[in-house]
């Protein structure tokens, strides 16, 4: 039975320590800026609705930075998933199932590409990743400069049902009750989230993932092929930015060259707040979650108080991920004694 090289306690520590910020943030969300929506339980599912997408691509990420790779490409991937799909649905009589196939497609091939040439040709992940980034928006440009929409029925049907939570809802100013919506692309970020931290925790897979990046020589030793893990880790993360990328149009109905600009950058810093040391070999998928909830819930805070200025919730986001940057150096210290 393969071993893993992650550290069980470094892991939880951190699990706790991103769990309990989001905790704390929220609690003091509640009792500073009640007035301002935050105690209504809309505000939570909220956070979900508006991070579905994000969610199952910062999976990704965190998959990619636990072998100690990275992928920068997401966001151009998501781009070129939103107008390609779209241009197929207003245009070439695709349906959601063809959309959703052909957004699977172009991110394994994103994933399978950068993945042979990371881990075959032994590239750098850096490198080849911001090729793939402005490849996407480059092909987005190709097929339409301008931004487009979604002139889909059925598509736009199913983009736009809702789950009802039973029993959970508020009361708006009339005394009206308004039962909670969640979206279904909540569910599949879930699922997805589920699925993820199973793999990594059950599987010779993600037993792999682990050892590879806490110490690819001894992975060597040990008998896992290194090369084959790496490229299983970007095949993994190109499926899960297809996923992702097709959340993000049945969120947001709506393509373009500048779409999800800055959304790779949300998804490393998602997965380093979550735990995921940026040396490879320790992360956990929950933590991720959890570290994507927490910048949610940051953005949400700015933007209620008042704040048009777009650079404090970057600074905010910077601060946070000071913090757990020195917090990883610290642990990698305590370890390399």
């Amino acid at each position: 039975m393969l071993k893993r090289k992650e550290s069980p306690t470094d892991t939880a520590f951190l699990l706790t320590i991103t769990i309990s910020l989001f905790i704390v943030i929220y609690i003091l969300s509640i009792i500073f800026l009640g007035d301002k929506g935050f105690s209504k339980i809309q505000m939570f599912f909220n956070l979900f609705n508006e991070n579905a997408a994000l969610i199952v691509i910062a999976c990704g990420l965190s998959i990619v930075m636990i072998t100690g790779s990275i992928d920068i490409s997401v966001g151009g991937s998501t781009a070129l998933i939103c107008t390609s799909c779209i241009v197929c649905l207003n245009n070439y009589g695709f349906n959601f199932f063809t959309a959703l196939i052909l957004a699977l497609v172009i991110g394994l091939t994103f994933g399978a590409v950068q993945g042979f040439m990371i881990a075959y040709l032994e590239m750098q992940p850096f490198i080849v990743t911001l090729a793939g980034m402005f490849l996407g928006r480059g092909l987005v440009a190709l097929i339409e400069v301008n931004q487009i929409q979604v002139d889909n029925p059925s598509f736009e049907l199913l983009s736009g049902a809702r789950i009802q939570i039973p029993f959970l809802g508020d009361i708006n100013k009339r005394g009206v009750f308004i039962q909670s919506k969640l979206e279904y692309g909540v569910v599949i970020a879930i699922i997805v989230v589920c699925v993820m931290f199973w793999l990594l925790r059950k599987t010779n897979l993600g037993r792999s993932f682990y050892a590879v990046g806490g110490n690819s020589q001894s992975a060597l030793m040990l008998g896992i092929n290194v090369k084959k893990t790496r490229f299983n880790a970007h095949l993994l993360c190109g499926l899960l930015a297809g996923i992702g990328g097709f959340l993000y149009l049945f969120h947001t109905r709506s393509g373009s060259v500048q779409q999800a600009t800055g959304l790779e950058m949300d998804a490393i810093s998602a997965s380093i707040i979550g735990g995921t040391l940026l040396t490879g070999g320790v992360g956990n998928i929950f933590g991720t979650l959890f570290g994507v909830l927490t910048s949610g819930i940051v953005l949400l805070i700015v933007t209620a108080i008042g704040s048009q200025d777009p650079w404090w919730p970057q600074i905010t986001r910077a601060a946070m991920l000071c913090f757990f940057i020195v917090l990883q150096s610290i642990i990698c210290s305590r370890k390399r004694k």
